[in-house]
């Protein structure tokens, strides 16, 4: 840029270096992107922890609700299916296998219901701040994370009390990997889905459908042997990265038994896919979030 004096007439050039300079809002690369999530993690937790708090401010009964939502659903399927259906006949401890399935399956739902709305009903935020904006569905999962903790040990205590009493062994440490493989899953399908509602509201009503869906094709409440003639549902329950984690969690806590490793592959497989993919799909949309529409 040119600087002209009137006592001399002479003009001053000076030399800006605009290398550094870059867009407000523009979304950085990947990496640098994936680096500054680690840089948030205090916030992460501090969002995920207020959060709970004020939730549960809300209600009389508070933090019960985290652990009187899942029996109480329990109960309801063990009702109408176990007892009105008979869809537990043939399965050994139909209770412990009703309420690993339910308590897990709803650790999921929750978890990927709340994080697909993660952006669109935080728009104020998104809009007045400027942040990476995967930190919001990655901190909901996490909120979902340790609320799940007094439900798990609710979880365990049932099964250990409730008879055919079931002995603890070894295999019930795999629950740890388990839970953390699954908290995974549940970040990178949050990722897909919180873009696409944060772009189409109306998606996330869907998502609540898809989820019972999803549930009936999981083995809740049933047994999947009961497909034993059919060799292709068979096939789509055992690539059913729920079905993986449900088997993993009642071979290991109900029945003293090493899941097959087949699980473990399928889960880790569906896990590793949507970290990858959820997260580059939510990156290449990181500047249009918040917009007005």
């Amino acid at each position: 840029m040119a600087e002209s004096t009137a006592a001399t007439g002479t003009e001053i050039v000076l030399e800006v270096d605009g290398s550094g300079l870059h867009r407000v809002g523009a979304r950085p690369q990947l990496g640098a992107y994936i680096a500054s999530l680690w840089s948030y993690r205090s916030f992460i937790l501090f969002d995920s922890r207020s959060r709970i708090a004020g939730a549960n401010s809300t209600n009389t009964l508070g933090r019960l609700w985290m652990v009187l939502n899942p029996i109480l659903d329990g109960l309801a399927y063990f009702l109408v299916f176990g007892l009105l259906l008979g869809t537990g006949r043939g399965i050994e401890n139909f209770i412990a296998y009703l309420i690993v399935g339910v308590f897990l399956f709803r650790f999921t739902t929750q978890a990927v219901t709340s994080g697909s709305r993660s952006i669109s009903s935080n728009a104020s935020i998104v809009r007045a701040f400027q942040f990476p904006r995967a930190t919001l569905p990655i901190a909901t999962n996490i909120r979902e994370l340790l609320q799940f903790g007094p439900t798990l040990a609710v979880m365990v205590a049932l099964v250990l009390v409730i008879p055919p009493l079931e002995a603890i062994t070894w295999r019930w440490l795999l629950m740890i990997p388990l839970l953390a493989v699954q908290t995974l899953f549940n970040v990178g399908l949050s990722l897909v889905l919180a873009r696409i509602v944060a772009h189409w509201v109306d998606f996330a009503n869907l998502i609540g459908f898809g989820m019972r869906i999803w549930l009936y094709l999981s083995a809740v409440f049933f047994s999947a042997h009961r497909f034993e003639n059919s060799p292709t549902m068979m096939t789509v329950m055992h690539l059913n990265p729920m079905f993986c984690v449900l088997d993993i969690a009642r071979q290991s806590m109900v029945y003293g038994q090493s899941a097959d490793p087949a699980r473990w592959a399928v889960l880790l497989a569906w896990t590793a896919a949507l970290l990858v993919i959820g997260l580059v799909f939510f990156w290449k949309a990181e500047e249009t979030y918040g917009e007005e529409r």
